[in-house]
């Protein structure tokens, strides 16, 4: 990630205003002690002294390059003992310091001082609106950062900020983006706006968004990203001529798998159809039985088919040899993920529905909502156990502590299980993790009320939706936040069906009676939007999808990382989450910086009752799923 960082200068009247602050050891005219005689002055002094001098060594140690121990100790100053002047240079340099660090809290609780009414230098201002947009986007909040950076654009600020605009705002949704177009109307937010909208509609293929750009450049001709576009988009003349006109998609047609590969393959077609409807050049599919081959036959069979990329295999063996190789004959979507520690092979991206993906989101979400330590109740079988690896492992490397874990038959007892979660930790949970499927789940809050815990906030992923509103059924999952795929709460996630993505498609495929089939076509029309990018995704790996099944993002590994939208239960129904991660926190209290995780496996239930990431039909919380859960396929 490039930040265009504007290292601080040390004028002369500031150092002399701390020269007066920081006792008899810095003379006029001298250098001035080094950062540890600073620090260690400062233990003798208090009030505005010791803050002073504390300041002071941290800008010593961030000219020095070290911006790590420059972050930590000005983040201990206290701002509110500094006079105006002192603290808007504490603002400057936590917010430096936090950029380099890639610390993005750090940064916006520094530049919390744009809003405190103090006095600020009109360059200062600008550079701390500049690092707290770079820094909103940094913490998951694009729509907020994107209209920052373009306040700034708007006001002439001596930055190029093209390409910072462009990240947050290429993964607004459509939403997102009517709300930023609703905001502003003048000519440069409607023009970013407009470009974003052509790229979303227009990225899978290539050869038409070269045209939307021409007619683009035409409405908007005195716009900055019409005399320089954003990097991403330049970088696009790199796939010029290399779309993709054949596509060879390996499914297995027969086996235990089979129904799922045929749920996959529906979501395809009805996307492809849609597409060709709109205008859009579409490649030709060309479908091959993957039951009876090994990998090199499947791919000598495409090959001689004339397919320029691949679609599949969905099983996880097949995965596991390829992700070994050095590069494989034909970029390549696998519809799974291997069990390496990464991918190897040139080509191979890997896409899948996955609940570990999902567990180090609600970590990662439940940590930036303030939350340290973890109750969690997950299945007693191998997948509940890879789940909680997955968020155990986010959780601690975030700095949460695990109160309590319990592995729960779910057959069994709820009440039981929860009494445990609640009182064999080694200390009280701040929050619950919950993984288990609706009719298990339903029964968590009362006992939770029945044990006078009715306040733990509890944080689940998408198997405790069905799929469909229940009200009356799921009225005891209220307040339960939970991750689930875009197609499957659209007024939570989008605001309605109009604004989900390929919502034309989704209208077709959303006539069917069963949740879990609508998953499977879901992950087959982002299979094929991927597969269309294959040659973006090789050239521009930051490319990203606002797709049916989440917002995809291909890891430096090739494993495409899924980010859903959150909900929350209201009166039975999934409602939009609209608090923010990191809103219960307050403003002095440290916190991470997000960042992305590649799940390992897939597991969405699927029409048969088997489990997208099994090989065997069976309860996907059951036992008889627990040998193979993880293959997407055959």
């Amino acid at each position: 990630m490039r930040y265009a960082l504007r290292r601080l200068l040390l004028p002369a009247m500031a150092a002399l205003i701390l020269a007066g602050c920081a006792g008899p050891g810095m003379m006029p005219g001298s250098s001035g002690p080094d950062a540890q005689t600073l620090l260690d002055q400062a233990r003798s002094q208090s009030g505005q002294q010791a803050a002073a001098s504390r300041l002071q060594a941290a800008e010593i140690l961030a000219r020095q390059g070290d911006t790590r121990q420059a972050l930590e100790i000005v983040s201990q100053v206290d701002g509110s003992q500094l006079d105006p002047a002192l603290r808007v240079r504490w603002a400057l340099v936590m917010s430096d310091a936090g950029l380099a660090e890639k610390d993005g809290w750090s940064v916006v609780r520094a530049t919390d001082i744009l809003d405190s009414g103090i006095a600020i230098p009109s360059a200062d201002a600008q550079t701390l609106r500049y690092r707290r947009g770079i820094a909103l986007d940094m913490i998951g909040e694009p729509e907020a950062a994107a209209d920052l950076l373009i306040g700034l654009q708007r006001d002439n600020a001596p930055y190029e900020l093209n390409d910072e605009i462009w990240k947050p705002l290429s993964r607004l949704s459509p939403a997102g983006l009517d709300k930023l177009a609703a905001s502003s109307n003048d000519t440069l937010t409607q023009g970013w706006v407009a470009l974003a909208r052509l790229y979303r509609s227009a990225s899978g293929d290539v050869a038409g968004l070269f045209d939307r750009l021409d007619q683009w450049r035409s409405r908007y001709p005195d716009h900055p990203a019409n005399r320089r576009l954003p990097q991403e988009l330049s970088a696009l003349h790199q796939v010029e001529g290399r779309e993709i006109d054949r596509v060879a998609v390996l499914l297995p047609e027969s086996g235990p798998l089979a129904n799922v590969a045929k749920a996959i393959r529906q979501g395809m077609q009805a996307r492809l159809d849609d597409a060709r409807a709109q205008g859009e050049k579409v490649p030709a599919l060309t479908f091959i039985d993957s039951s009876q081959q090994d990998i090199d036959a499947l791919y000598a069979q495409a090959t001689l088919g004339g397919a320029q990329a691949v679609i599949g295999p969905l099983s996880k063996d097949k995965v596991n040899q390829l992700e070994t190789r050095a590069s494989v004959p034909l970029p390549t979507l696998a519809l799974n993920y291997g069990e390496h520690a990464r991918n190897q092979a040139s080509g191979l991206f890997q896409y899948g529905l996955s609940a570990e993906d999902e567990a180090r989101q609600v970590a990662q979400r439940a940590y930036l909502d303030g939350r340290r330590r973890a109750g969690i109740l997950v299945p007693d079988n191998e997948w509940g156990s890879r789940v909680l690896a997955a968020f155990r492992d986010r959780w601690q490397r975030d700095g949460g502590e695990i109160a309590s874990v319990v592995s729960y038959d779910p057959s069994g007892s709820v009440t039981q299980a929860v009494s445990q979660m609640l009182k064999n930790g080694p200390s009280k949970p701040d929050m619950l993790f919950l993984l288990a499927l609706p009719s298990y789940a339903r029964q968590v809050p009362p006992t939770l009320d029945f044990y006078y815990a009715s306040k733990l906030p509890v944080y689940a992923t998408s198997q405790i939706y069905e799929g469909t509103p229940q009200p009356r059924a799921d009225h005891d999952l209220n307040d339960v936040q939970f991750v689930d795929l875009p197609w499957m709460i659209p007024d939570a996630a989008a605001g309605g069906v109009d604004a989900l993505p390929y919502a034309t498609t989704y209208r077709q495929l959303a006539t069917q009676d069963d949740p879990g089939l609508l998953k499977l076509n879901a992950m087959g029309v982002d299979a094929l939007e991927l597969a269309r990018r294959l040659p973006l995704l090789q050239a521009l790996p930051s490319t990203q999808v606002y797709g049916a099944t989440g917002n995809l993002q291909a890891r430096d590994d090739g494993r495409i990382q899924r980010t859903l939208p959150w909900a929350v239960f209201q009166a039975g129904v999934p409602q939009p989450l609209l608090a923010s991660p990191g809103a219960t926190l307050g403003a002095s209290e440290s916190q991470p910086t997000p960042s992305g995780d590649s799940g390992s496996t897939s597991s969405a239930a699927t029409p048969n009752g088997t489990t997208a990431g099994s090989d065997v039909p069976g309860d996907p919380l059951g036992p008889a799923a627990d040998n193979a859960r993880d293959a997407a396929t055959d």
